[in-house]
């Protein structure tokens, strides 16, 4: 069992891959953290003992911030933000983005700005270690005071009331909590707020999104190789003074990796053997796969500066020190997530032009015409480039940028927004596409491999071979070949 320390800090994706790698995982909370939770509980407590005017505290919320609350409806005032703000719509998260949507908002609870109390810091630490996590509808929020409607449907969890995932099944919150003996809680003045005024759904669909997105883009390079096999490649596009020479650390990355999965092979070829040049799909692996990897570097940069940031509002500092701010606007995230869409669309665009190259007879060489086992009786993979075409088209037009966007709203209060919450599930939804591109590539060129003789393969890609052919048969007879191209791209899945 493996234990992930919160303390409003130092967390990163490689601790979280660890963390939804075991399904055995806990947090621990460390001791500083609880002190800094009790300090700025101490500054709302004495916020409403002086009847200060706080925005979120004292006062309503969005255009009703100037309307003051006694301290006799403080607690009424969290209870119906929640209620009232969990209409969100559509089904719902995957259960490792719910899951981490409250392990974040606690990290950002941890930082001591946020004014909660212990027992909601131990209710948010419950459910994450029994593994109760909320029933979050992915559609509803604009991206900008908070990921507010997701939010509320993962707070009223908190108070037994809407659903969770529990052992798999999807349950009534109030259910589950009674049969594991464990009591809601009441919110407190400011916790209500302090749950939604954030950007944790968009930061946990992007964190699941960078990981998807690394293990596909590494898994790219080796069924390129594959397919730069079959097509009997030159290696000579990949030589290090070719990329040195332009200087993009990436795209020197992406050429090693290739000549890494392509030594020991017989049917790779050297300029001038049986070609100059090869196509840009197979000659700009590195420039084009390099440039998508850079997208990654600067996600990875933003998500991880989010899983570590105050973004709710209004944040404490001290007893004189309590400022209203923009910290849930989640600009940072909803750019990240358009450029991860690009990144990841381009390889989806780069491998369907391979696909293309391996089953064209005017391309391919020496292979049968779209790998067919009788021409004209059988169609082969024929269809497969379309499918692989369709899917290309539809991150085309999932990749415009949602940050782009924006829509007033809170009656002009709130009038710009990211949008950034749309931007990371079309950026899975890119990732699932190009998921399925890569996996029909990967089918194709094994049964292109095959023909040309699997024994030639570099031992790295041979290995591979020999482990996906245990999934995916040789393209012999025409058949429903939708089946192993899911189970391909199952396989290909990082986060279950």
């Amino acid at each position: 069992m493996s234990v992930l320390q919160l303390n409003g800090e130092h967390l990163t994706i490689d601790k979280i891959k660890d963390f939804l790698g075991n399904s055995e995982s806990t947090i621990e909370i460390t001791a500083d953290a609880y002190k800094r939770v009790d300090a700025s509980r101490r500054v709302v407590e004495n916020i409403i003992a002086e009847e200060k005017t706080i925005y979120g505290i004292t006062t309503g919320f969005g255009l009703f911030c100037d309307v003051l609350i006694s301290k006799e409806k403080v607690e009424d005032l969290q209870i119906n933000l929640i209620r009232s703000h969990a209409c969100g719509v559509g089904k719902p998260f995957g259960e490792p983005e719910a899951l981490l949507m409250m392990v974040f908002r606690l990290n950002t609870m941890l930082k001591g700005h946020s004014g909660v109390t212990r027992g909601l810091v131990e209710q948010l630490k419950l459910y994450i270690n029994k593994r109760i996590i909320p029933v979050v509808p992915e559609q509803g929020s604009l991206g900008a005071s908070g990921d507010l409607a997701p939010l509320s449907h993962m707070a009223l969890t908190l108070i037994g009331e809407g659903e969770v995932f529990f052992m798999g099944e999807r349950k009534n919150t109030r259910d589950v909590l009674e049969s594991l003996g464990i009591e809601s809680i009441t919110l407190q003045a400011k916790e209500g707020l302090a749950l939604i005024n954030g950007t944790q759904p968009m930061t946990a669909q992007g964190v699941v999104n960078y990981i998807e997105a690394d293990k596909l883009m590494h898994d790219s390079l080796w069924i390129a190789s594959l397919t730069h096999q079959a097509l009997n490649g030159i290696t000579d596009a990949y030589n290090h003074q070719i990329h040195e020479s332009r200087g993009y650390p990436e795209q020197i990355y992406v050429a090693e990796k290739m000549l890494e999965h392509l030594e020991g092979s017989k049917l790779t070829t050297r300029q001038g053997e049986l070609r100059v040049q090869d196509g840009y799909s197979i000659r700009c692996i590195p420039q084009v796969h390099g440039a998508s990897l850079q997208t990654l570097k600067y996600v990875k940069e933003k998500l991880e500066i989010e899983m570590n940031a105050a973004n709710d509002n209004p944040l404490i500092f001290s007893e004189d020190e309590v400022y209203s701010g923009g910290n849930f606007h989640g600009q940072p995230i909803a750019i990240a997530m358009d450029l991860l869409k690009i990144g990841v669309a381009e390889i989806a665009n780069i491998t369907e032009r391979r696909i293309e190259r391996l089953v064209n007879p005017a391309l391919n060489g020496d292979l049968p015409a779209f790998l067919s086992p009788e021409d004209g009786l059988q169609s082969g993979a024929m269809i497969l480039q379309y499918s692989a075409a369709s899917l290309v088209s539809e991150n085309k037009t999932l990749a415009h940028p949602a940050s782009v966007d924006s829509i007033p709203s809170s009656a002009n209060q709130e009038d710009h927004v990211s949008m950034g919450t749309i931007g990371a599930r079309h950026a899975r939804d890119i990732i699932n596409n190009t998921r399925f591109v890569i996996a029909t590539e990967m089918f194709i060129a094994m049964t292109a491999a095959e023909i040309k003789g699997k024994d030639k393969l570099s031992p790295a890609t041979r290995k591979k071979f020999d482990e996906y052919r245990l999934i995916a048969d040789f393209i012999d007879h025409d058949r429903n070949f939708s089946i192993e191209i899911n189970n391909l791209a199952n396989a290909l899945t990082e986060v279950n």
